[in-house]
């Protein structure tokens, strides 16, 4: 069949395909109740197999980290249902289970079976941020975990809907484990309409050209994403080369963390080993198995961004997790900080792959989501929490210096305006600003960091920070060199504090009127700092980005006479 769909028909029923994973996207960000999904777009949906639950299409607004391990969600569910013998036309199962689905406890997950003519023809699914799944810490980032059960509420893949009728016993239980049920069930009703209209378009779509070539071009689409990537693969050097870099700590203990990558190139197959990387720990830095090959499917997209969103991408490459690392933790290791090690995953992969393909890779982002979360209660007594996370520096590449501010790339979300933050939540921020001298020196510059202040204004409320690259800089690569490191402080009525552990911390007691600090890193250089021009040099400095004597202590004093 893949071979009698003609290339016209194919490109337009991708194209058809991805629009309806877009929309569902956009339905849910417009419905949605809580920032972290209607402003920043922590979510995603897409088209997933019947048999497999491999990735087919994927919305393009949602987070790239889902591309990989929503089909380890639609496997368990698929798994779940074997099981049970049960599955029917109307079932939607949710779970947030990250050791099943992936990614962290906060990431509700609703799974829906799509049928066709009686027949089960693929699944739909949305995954979102919720704002609060109970737990110990307000908005689940809880940098002292030993458990899963301290993050938050463990759901595992269970019918909220079966047959079309809603299971309200399932709502009754999730809307008692959240501190705000209110933004919980809005954002649930989201991911429901989302689903509904996924299942209306799909319908449209399959009435108009029948499901035997809808199907087919789901074939073909993998199967030409698979040709491609082997394409690409045949056209670098066969070899192997390695890298290492650290997490600061696991929020218990204060000693670093390696994650190390070999890659190894040989023909048109790839293999990513993990093998040297820390051991499952006792703080929430763990990650899941689903997770890591997701991943790795990240950083591989990076690297070759013309490839399409589908499985197809990954059969040629094999991901070796060695058993009993962090980077395969089991249920109930905590994983709430996820994003962290993620990162590093990414870090650690563009490292390796700048010493075979330097031309393909940019050097390392500022490395951290700066989880943080401020909670108190307002003067009637009605809980807040403000949980958001914070950009930093992108790394400079062969064509161009890092993105100022950016956000981090497992995401294509955007960090929640100021104007929303302060309008929801009982804080004012006295600074949000780029962060001079933060970028890594390159031929081509790393990013800019950020400088956020924030203030409290109600009477009271605890602070609790969940980062990283506070003691180990973003990696510059060809020459390149690192970004500025992270820095964190909170105010007390003694003056400025920093964190034990400094990059984490929690129960962090503010009183109204204190603030507090972060400054994020800069993103990694690309290319010996000789090679930058004397005037990029001088704009840099024109513009704040560089005081002089940063400028002169990195590029030399050449900038002065092209400044005149």
């Amino acid at each position: 069949m893949n071979g009698d769909i003609d290339p016209i028909t194919l490109a337009v029923l991708a194209g058809r395909m991805e629009q309806i994973a877009d929309e569902m996207d956009a339905t849910l960000f417009r419905a949605a109740f809580n920032p972290i999904i209607a402003e920043a777009h922590d979510a995603s949906h897409g088209l997933y197999h019947a048999a497999t639950g491999d990735t087919l299409v994927q919305g393009k607004s949602g987070l790239p980290i889902f591309v990989g391990v929503m089909s380890f969600a639609v496997k368990a569910v698929i798994d779940k249902a074997a099981e049970a013998g049960d599955l029917a036309e109307g079932d939607i199962y949710i779970f947030n289970d990250a050791h099943m689905g992936g990614t962290h406890l906060s990431d509700m997950r609703l799974v829906r079976p799509y049928f066709r003519d009686g027949e089960l023809f693929c699944y739909l699914a949305s995954v979102g941020h919720w704002h609060d799944v109970g737990g110990a810490v307000p908005g689940n980032y809880n940098p002292s975990a030993t458990e899963a059960f301290q993050e938050a509420f463990v759901l595992p893949p269970v019918k909220l809907v079966r047959g079309g009728e809603v299971n309200q016993d399932i709502i009754d239980i999730l809307m008692r484990n959240t501190r705000l049920p209110q933004s919980a069930m809005g954002d649930l009703n989201g991911q429901l309409g989302a689903l509904d209209l996924g299942v209306k378009r799909l319908d449209e779509l399959i009435d108009e050209y029948g499901a035997a070539t809808v199907r087919g071009a789901l074939d073909a689409l993998g199967d030409r994403a698979e040709a491609l990537m082997r394409s690409e693969l045949e056209g670098l050097p066969d070899g192997r080369w390695e890298a290492v870099d650290y997490l600061d700590n696991d929020g218990i203990t204060d000693e670093a963390l390696p994650i190390h990558v070999a890659i190894e190139i040989s023909g048109d197959r790839m293999t990513l080993d993990f093998e040297g990387t820390a051991p499952v720990t006792a703080g929430p830095v763990n990650i899941a198995l689903p997770t890591a090959v997701a991943t790795a499917y990240v950083a591989i997209k990076h690297i070759f961004p013309d490839l399409p969103a589908n499985a197809g991408v990954m059969r040629p490459i094999d991901v070796k997790v060695p058993k009993g690392s962090l980077l395969a933790a089991e249920f109930p290791a905590p994983v709430g900080g996820y994003t962290e090690t993620i990162l590093r995953m990414i870090d650690v992969i563009f490292s390796a792959a700048a010493q075979a393909t330097p031309e393909r890779v940019v050097a390392n982002a500022y490395g951290t989501i700066n989880a943080l979360s401020i909670a108190g209660k307002r003067a009637n007594g009605q809980p807040w929490v403000m949980f958001s996370f914070y950009g930093g520096g992108h790394g400079g590449s062969a064509e161009s210096d890092g993105l100022n501010h950016g956000n981090a790339p497992i995401s294509t979300a955007t960090i929640p305006p100021m104007e929303i933050l302060e309008a929801a939540y009982p804080v004012m921020f006295r600074q949000w600003a780029l962060r001079p001298d933060s970028a890594g020196a390159g031929t081509h510059r790393g990013g800019l960091g950020a400088v956020y202040e924030i203030e409290l204004l109600e009477e009271g409320a605890e602070a609790f920070l969940f980062g990283e690259r506070g003691r180990f800089p973003p990696q510059g690569v060809a020459g390149g060199e690192p970004g500025a490191m992270n820095e964190f402080s909170f105010e007390q009525d003694d003056g400025w504090h920093r964190p034990p552990l400094t990059s984490k911390m929690l129960g962090i007691k503010l009183k109204k009127g204190q603030a507090v600090r972060l400054e994020t890193p800069g993103g990694g250089g690309y290319g010996e700092p000789s090679g930058r021009a004397p005037e990029q040099v001088a704009y840099d400095v024109a513009e704040g980005y560089l005081t002089p004597e940063v400028a002169t202590e990195k590029f030399g004093a050449a900038w002065k006479d092209a400044s005149k």
